[in-house]
């Protein structure tokens, strides 16, 4: 017989207790506990008849099993397909989370619209037929395999799944579908773990790829229970400002590819585009004579770009100098700016220093140092580094520049946009500077670099 019964489960990381409290013991948030009805059956009972049933499987040795090569579906979009390890695997679950507004449910319809003779079932639970037809007419993409509906009920959604039988299943957002056989409120922890249970269930019975969209949290992860993640075969984060018109695609999570992979998107005003060489973009060509800006061959994933580094150093208008970083840690510049006193002697203590990564994007790559002290000492001596040199390098605290990884990568994307110079760590293994056109300079301290770049 089934028992009902409340308890309190933190809505950050599904922890259960029996009373509510203020603080939840394993993640550490406050007021995350919310009572939910749980009903459960006689466990006991259940487990002792299972052992004496008949189990249609049995175990067998791993050399044994057999494999199937199942096709990868492909999206039609480039860049989604490379950071999906060539398209999506039939039966998987991609989750797609993401800030509001920054582009999640157009790069998903986009993808609906545009993936061939595949019937495509995306059902919302946020906007209805008319707003979903509104965003297609917008993107100027139809499709007629492409059937939209507006359900929030998990019951529902399985009885549309049945009838209609689709190639590829669209759920717009996990956070807002109920389940019958719980009565919390849509996107707790419950709900989540069900719905999501539900869905996980039929595609893998019956090799439906599914594409889940998903909330945010003001920490900026996922919302809901980490085990939505753990459940889920691919993780991808868009991210990017929504001020700038540049979007990238992480994969956190792929169990059929590498994470190292990222996509590059544009937002424009009927859609995103792919963004399939980022280094042209990336790089404005109008710094001729100014101060403040140096480039730097860097790696994001496995992709190779380069990006322009912008800093401005002025005598500082109040008391406390400030220090302001766009698309960089601020901690780490703080730490350059430490080095670049305490080694090469520069007074930097009493000026304000700003710095902007050109594009709108993030970039974690610790070959950017280089870029980023030679750019601060330009703005600050007010001499221009010359447009037809690009560096990467990582700036030890002892003023060293330290070797980074995959830079014949690096070299040879800065050869190929037409750079005729790039400063490099001098201490890196196994390179060949004689086979690359472009001029290779390595230098082992700071100050070998700034005699070649202000000489």
């Amino acid at each position: 017989m089934a028992k009902t019964k409340s308890v309190f489960v933190c809505q950050n990381c599904g922890t259960e207790s029996p009373k509510w409290v203020g603080k939840c013991n394993a993640c550490g948030q406050w007021n995350t506990y919310v009572e939910e009805v749980v009903v459960k059956s006689n466990a006991k009972t259940a487990s002792t008849q299972n052992f004496f049933e008949t189990v249609a499987t049995k175990p067998e040795l791993i050399k044994d099993v057999p494999i199937s090569d199942l096709p990868r579906i492909n999206t039609s979009n480039i860049e989604l397909d490379r950071v999906l390890g060539g398209g999506m695997v039939p039966g998987s679950l991609i989750l797609v989370g993401g800030e509001p507004g920054i582009g999640k449910s157009t790069l998903v319809l986009q993808m609906a619209l545009r993936i061939g003779s595949k019937k495509v079932l995306y059902v919302s639970g946020e906007e209805s037929p008319q707003q979903i037809k509104l965003r297609a007419d917008r993107i100027h993409q139809g499709s007629e395999n492409c059937l939209v509906v507006s359900e929030t009920s998990m019951e529902k959604i399985l009885g549309h799944i049945k009838n209609v039988d689709p190639d590829l299943l669209v759920v717009d957002s996990i956070q807002t579908l109920s389940s019958g056989s719980m009565e919390s409120l849509p996107g707790s922890v419950s709900q989540i773990r069900e719905c999501t249970g539900s869905i996980l269930r039929v595609a893998k019975e019956t090799n439906l790829p599914v594409v889940l969209i998903g909330h945010i949290n003001k920490e900026g992860n996922l919302a809901g229970p980490k085990v939505l993640e753990h459940m889920v075969d691919v993780v991808l984060q868009f991210e990017g400002d929504r001020n700038h018109m540049y979007r990238i695609l992480r994969s956190i999570k792929n169990r059929f590819g590498s994470t190292a992979e990222i996509g590059i998107f544009e937002m424009l005003g009927n859609g995103l585009r792919e963004v399939t060489n980022p280094s042209e973009l990336l790089l404005s060509h109008h710094h001729d004579n100014l101060s403040g800006v140096a480039i730097s061959a860097a790696i994001e994933g496995m992709r190779p770009f380069l990006i322009e580094t912008q800093a401005l150093v002025s005598t500082a208008a109040y008391g406390t100098p400030q220090r302001s970083a766009t698309g960089f840690d601020l901690r780490r510049l703080n730490m350059l700016l430490a080095v670049l006193e305490k080694r090469a002697g520069f007074k930097l203590a009493v000026k304000d220093v700003f710095l902007n990564i050109a594009g709108g994007i993030k970039v974690n790559d610790p070959s950017i140092d280089l870029a980023v002290v030679s750019a601060i000492l330009s703005s600050n001596i007010d001499i221009p580094v010359s447009p037809n040199i690009c560096m990467a390098g990582e700036v030890g605290l002892s003023g060293e520049i330290r070797p980074v990884t995959r830079i014949e990568q690096r070299i040879g994307e800065a050869s190929k946009l037409g750079f005729e110079q790039i400063i490099i760590p001098k201490f890196t293994k196994g390179l060949d500077i004689e086979k690359y056109d472009i001029q290779v300079t390595q230098v082992s301290k700071l100050e070998e670099a700034f005699k070649l770049l202000f000489a």
